[in-house]
């Protein structure tokens, strides 16, 4: 018999009004405001290690130079009010429009505002690391490292991306030392640089740029060595982002290659009407979760392979300023990007030297932006393995997340739907894809919150 078979939905009302939310971040803040602001009768409970919720990763930054990479206008909270977050900057005095990009902590602040507006004495916030899910009578037992346990009918995973994987050359990881930071978004690291100090930042992505503006503005004799293996950054937004553009798309399976021409073939031909490839990106992000499901799972594996970081760079931009800093720093020649990754670092005192191609490089810091752990199964996530060792879940295919339905119900290692286990955000991404940013997390906030309205109707009736 199956762990789903096993497990039966919540009979009891004083269990099933009640929601665990595992993760305290914009997806684990979302769908709690979602579920509060729907139903008068649900109580929900949230474990989030910081005891703060609404910040995450993302949004936990206390530097104002980090800022969104999508504009105001489409970063609402609530899919059915666009202009929510517009208004919210309004009712607190901030001049916001609807193309401005707004400090990532900022948008933090709006988020717990939000849930402050609705929660009253419904939600609960419990400051500890869960460890364990165990199914009980009605539903499940969810406690923390430090003792604190709460039972609901439902569990929702929120617990974001994954933390990166360990810096490793050569197969051997970096040592712990002064000089090797692994935790690129604690600050206090940067407040110990010496003002000429040289920071080999590992990652060429959004977080290693927020890294490279932290360590270098304001600090005119720091230098910033970025480097991965293409050595790409992400494009800039342009300043008239104003239509999406995409043509009918043709039915039926593709293959990877298909679709990388079918998007050059969209972007010419929106060149012919003077249209930007941006509006294409922006065109094809709607159906990108459709088309996924489209893929079988060679030609997935072929896209991640093949052609995963070009898109990737297109897709998710960074903001027009944030880019004109970047191109300030590169001409006085205090940043400088390289490909093909580090191949090798020698200690050495004071600092290490870190071979990048035929250069090398006295660094003051080492620093992993390096991106989230891309292997489920490797997670260092106490309630993951838990989960995966008890078939309580299963990684997808590809081992991005966990394996899950389009609506994001947990599935077990047969496939089956474990009644009460659902997942929101990053999580999905084996099975959507396009599922790590705020204008789909909060659909599917919406849509989880709506779902788990449905059987407490039931069981209260």
């Amino acid at each position: 018999m199956t762990v789903a078979a096993e497990l039966r939905p919540a009979s009891s009302a004083a269990v099933a009004d009640r929601v665990v939310i595992i993760g305290g971040g914009a997806s684990g803040t979302l769908t709690a405001l979602n579920l509060l602001r729907t139903d008068p009768r649900v109580h929900v409970t949230v474990f989030e290690p910081t005891g703060r919720l609404g910040s995450g990763v993302a949004y936990g930054t206390t530097d104002a130079r980090h800022l969104l990479n999508v504009r105001a206008g489409n970063m609402s909270a609530f899919p059915q009010e666009p202009g929510d977050l517009l208004t919210w900057a309004e009712q607190t005095g901030r001049e916001l429009s609807a193309t401005d990009f707004l400090p990532r902590r900022e948008y933090g602040e709006y988020l717990r505002d939000r849930l402050a507006d609705t929660a009253g004495r419904r939600l609960r916030v419990i400051a500890e690391r869960v460890e364990e899910i165990t199914p009980v009578p009605g539903g499940y037992e969810v406690r923390g490292h430090a003792g604190a346990a709460a039972v609901s009918a439902s569990v929702v995973l929120a617990h974001g991306n994954e933390a990166p994987g360990h810096l490793a050359i050569g197969g051997t990881p970096l040592p712990e030392a002064p000089w090797h930071v692994a935790d690129p978004w604690n600050l206090s690291w940067i407040e110990a640089l010496a003002p000429d100090a040289t920071v080999v930042v590992v990652g060429t992505g959004l977080t290693a740029i927020d890294t490279a503006i932290s360590v270098l503005d304001g600090a005119p004799q720091r230098s910033v060595v970025m480097v991965s293996r293409h050595g790409l950054l992400p494009q800039a937004h342009i300043d008239c982002q104003c239509v999406a553009w995409v043509s009918a798309l043709p039915s039926g399976p593709l293959t990877a290659d298909q679709l990388a021409d079918l998007y050059q073939q969209q972007v010419e031909a929106a060149a012919e009407h003077g249209v930007n490839w941006h509006h294409v990106v922006d065109g094809f992000r709607g159906p990108t979760q459709s088309i996924w499901a489209r893929l079988p799972l060679a030609e997935r594996e072929r896209f991640l392979a093949v052609y995963a970081r070009a898109w990737e760079v297109r897709r998710h931009r960074m903001a027009p300023q944030i880019a004109a800093r970047l191109d300030a720093f590169q001409a006085e020649g205090r940043l400088r990007v390289s490909s093909g990754g580090i191949t090798g670092i020698e200690e050495a005192s004071p600092y290490p030297l870190v071979r990048i191609g035929e250069a090398e490089v006295a660094a003051h810091a080492v620093v992993n932006c390096t991106g989230p752990q891309t292997d489920v199964t490797r997670s260092a996530n106490p309630v993951l393995s838990a989960l995966l060792r008890r078939g309580l879940a299963a990684p997808d295919e590809l081992r991005l997340g966990l394996s899950c339905t389009p609506q994001g119900e947990l599935l077990d290692a047969v496939g089956q739907i474990v009644p009460g286990l659902l997942t929101v955000g990053p999580p999905r991404k084996g099975t959507l894809y396009e599922t790590t940013a705020i204008p789909e997390i909060r659909v599917q906030a919406a849509e989880v919150a709506a779902h788990l309205r449905g059987p407490r109707s039931r069981a209260t009736a």
